[in-house]
């Protein structure tokens, strides 16, 4: 292997005397001088944030937060009971549950977007062929519907709110989800919302996060909410609760290893 073959990393580097994220010194320039948000989008995105893109990820960031009593916090919860002395292991349970079926579905919503707006046929063909697979495959449409908000998901009207109302935003993603709305609704001849992972999706898009690293994001925001639930797991436990009532509401139905 050649130098110029060898793998480099720009992430990362220290002196004696500072630390740097990328080229920018931790002390020198950094501390006190940059919110987290804006530090973290650039450390994973390679360049500076605007402050209307900042504006957008706090939004989503705080969106994402918390979901209540779902398998990820319950995960950190049950995990805290057995290994209270491990509250990253609690943690690290619970994000492993930011998946396909919870929160990560904005990189499909996303990823759908995309394909129909570079569909060759047009986004309102493109769109109805999609829908009318998903319904004949009986699979769910990423970014539509949820069980709790309807007839709408509060959260999505505000989120496109604060998105279109930052300076140099094309609304572009925005855009095509509302018109892809209108035309879930004509196929199924019913309405269904735009769900909060949806509007993410094409937030997130609109300041130039790909799909490949969206669920990132989801994590970050993620943790924060579960050391929440660990927190208050420590003053009120609710494990225990969990626990037998999964004991009394799936009850064995073998034969109690008589032979029949």
């Amino acid at each position: 292997m050649t130098d110029k073959d060898k793998p480099t990393t720009r992430l990362a580097t220290h002196t004696n005397e500072e630390l740097y994220y990328r080229d920018q010194a931790l002390v020198g320039e950094l501390m006190g001088n940059i919110s987290f948000t804006a530090a973290m989008f650039t450390h994973i995105m390679g360049r500076t944030p605007s402050a209307g893109e900042v504006t957008i990820l706090d939004a989503v960031l705080v969106t994402l937060m918390e979901h209540g009593l779902t398998p990820s916090a319950i995960s950190t919860r049950l995990t805290y009971h057995s290994a209270p002395e491990a509250l990253q292991a609690a943690v690290a349970a619970g994000l492993l549950n930011v998946g396909s079926q919870f929160v990560g579905t904005m990189e499909n919503a996303a990823l759908l977007l995309m394909q129909l707006l570079d569909d060759p046929a047009g986004f309102d063909e493109a769109a109805r062929r999609a829908v009318q697979d998903l319904r004949a495959e009986k699979k769910p449409l990423p970014g539509f519907g949820h069980h709790l908000h309807k007839p709408d998901d509060p959260r999505s009207p505000k989120l496109f709110g604060i998105v279109l109302a930052q300076p140099g935003v094309s609304g572009k993603y925005i855009t095509a989800l509302k018109r892809l709305g209108e035309i879930v609704d004509g196929v199924l001849g019913r309405h269904l919302t735009i769900n909060a992972t949806g509007a993410v999706a094409a937030a997130l898009l609109e300041i130039g996060v790909e799909p490949r690293i969206m669920r990132g994001f989801a994590v970050i925001s993620r943790a924060a909410g579960l050391v929440a639930h660990i927190r208050e797991e420590q003053d009120v436990p609710t494990a225990r609760t969990i626990w037998d009532l999964v004991e009394h509401e799936i009850p064995y139905a073998g034969n109690g290893g008589k032979k029949s």
